[in-house]
């Protein structure tokens, strides 16, 4: 299995744990005395903190990466700007004549 792959799998599990946390609270939520919701949303925020700076590290470790990446192949002779500039133009081509997303959804 490959990092992307595990990463990707990790985040859709992770999204679909955020939406049944979400309904968990909201049910709790009604059966909840004033200070326990309180202390429950209290503990929610300090949970959340620690998962932003995971998540913080995370990208700062895949930054990281990347710019190792850019320097080898900048030493290795490849211009990443100029690919860069062939693809918005390539993408740019390919987006001509079709609609807006708004006519479409309409």
């Amino acid at each position: 299995m490959s990092i992307t792959f595990v990463f990707f799998y990790s985040a859709i599990n992770w999204g679909q744990k955020l939406i049944n946390v979400k309904v968990n609270i909201w049910h709790m939520a009604k059966e909840m005395s004033k200070e326990e919701k309180i202390g429950f949303h209290k503990g929610s925020l300090a949970t959340l903190t620690k998962e932003r700076e995971e998540l913080m590290r995370i990208l700062q470790i895949v930054e990281q990466l990347m710019q190792m990446h850019i320097k080898e192949l900048k030493g290795l002779g490849v211009d990443l700007i100029a690919q860069a500039k062939e693809m918005k133009a390539a993408e740019t081509k390919k987006l001509k004549g079709k609609k807006p997303i708004e006519d479409v959804l309409r």
